[in-house]
């Protein structure tokens, strides 16, 4: 951010380890809230005037994220698909759209995370 001038992240919201959520891209959160607008991202090519980006705090190549972690995601993506009206089956990471081991062993539960979140929305 500091090298490239830019006043945030190019993800809309980071979650951490401990589960606790803030917004990364400037105005994500009331675009959220509202429902109306997305900010535009900057966290996957092709994807970033269409797609919530949701970072996950952590490298989870060889281990899976905490609990706390995985909680949360489930019940912000439920959250973020409820404002947006946006599928469960929508979900997806950012290995599908580019070449990065991103989002890591997360990738792995991509279809537990989309039924999770399709089972909080009913």
């Amino acid at each position: 951010m500091d090298t490239s001038g830019w006043l945030d992240s190019g993800q809309h919201f980071t979650n951490s380890r401990g589960g606790y959520l803030t917004e990364g891209r400037h105005g994500s959160l009331y675009a959220l809230l509202h429902g109306q607008t997305m900010v535009q991202g900057a966290h996957c090519v092709g994807q970033n005037s269409q797609a919530i980006g949701i970072e996950n705090e952590g490298i989870y190549l060889d281990v899976q994220p905490p609990q706390a972690l995985w909680d949360s995601l489930v019940l912000f993506c439920a959250f973020t698909c409820q404002q947006y009206a946006i599928q469960a089956t929508e979900i997806y990471g950012h290995k599908d759209f580019n070449n990065t081991q991103c989002p890591g062993l997360l990738h792995d539960r991509l279809p537990e995370l989309r039924s999770a979140v399709a089972a909080r929305l009913g």
